[in-house]
């Protein structure tokens, strides 16, 4: 029997004040796979992957999680929140802003959903916490409070945050866009060295080198419709749109490959 898609998406529809922003998006995305959402300011990326956790509520479409329905049931009742966040614990999700708690240390920031979502001891959250820390650079800096960091170290320990819930897949939102441009390096050696381990991660990014040597497959919206989905060195070297080559003479590489 073929894998169960760690994502499942069909037909999804999103519109803000009746301005469509996704339209009849379909897309899946195999079990340790990496895929690479780019376009242009405004073309979805970000919505869609909201869309996916259902921090945004499709209009229209089907997502779904290792095989279950996110959102609603397979008989169109809404989940209820324990349900949602059940749901929503299969997906770790990175956010541009990194939304640390600033009245937390480290070690705290990435203890707190272990013990109080999954049920596991101070003791059993604090050993998950210091090895993903240790994963990610952060174990020294497990007592010192946010306001301490950089932005690279914020956003370290927000990706050591999420895979604490032990997620199926991760989703990053421009995990790099709000840091300063010596600090997007280390930020991408992370996720790179989480793509060795086999994490199924889907990544909205404006990194083109990075795109190119990490992803399984590049998806490219446009006005809320992919264009084109394929593997880097095709999408890269051969695109199939005159929009893609557009965008790709545009888009300079910001940063060398990692």
């Amino acid at each position: 029997m073929p894998e169960t898609a760690a994502v499942s998406i069909r037909n999804l529809s999103k519109s803000f004040d009746g301005t469509e922003v996704l339209r009849d998006v379909s897309l899946e995305v195999q079990p340790g796979e990496v895929v690479s959402i780019l376009g242009s300011s405004g073309s979805g990326k970000s919505t869609l992957l909201r869309c996916i956790n259902w921090l945004e509520q499709p209009d229209r479409g089907d997502i779904r999680i290792d095989g279950d329905r996110i959102g609603v049931s397979d008989t169109g009742k809404p989940m209820s929140r324990r349900e949602l966040a059940g749901m929503r614990a299969r997906l770790g999700m990175v956010f541009q802003g990194f939304n640390l708690w600033p009245h937390l240390s480290v070690l705290r920031n990435v203890t707190e959903a272990p013990i109080h979502v999954q049920g596991l001891s101070k003791a059993e959250a604090e050993e998950r916490a210091m090895a993903l820390l240790e994963k990610v650079g952060m174990a020294d800096k497990r007592e010192q409070y946010p306001y301490t960091l950089s932005g690279g170290q914020k956003q370290r320990v927000a990706i050591a945050r999420a895979l604490a819930m032990q997620p199926k897949v991760m989703l990053f939102d421009e995990p790099t866009s709000a840091l300063d441009p010596e600090l997007v390096g280390e930020v991408l050696g992370v996720i790179k060295d989480l793509s060795k381990e086999g994490y199924t991660m889907v990544l909205v990014t404006h990194e083109m080198e990075f795109a190119r040597a990490v992803s399984d497959q590049v998806v490219f919206l446009d006005k809320g419709i992919i264009i084109e989905k394929s593997h880097p060195s095709e999408f890269f070297e051969n695109p199939k749109t005159d929009r893609v080559r557009r965008f790709l003479e545009i888009e300079a590489p910001t940063v060398p490959t990692v």
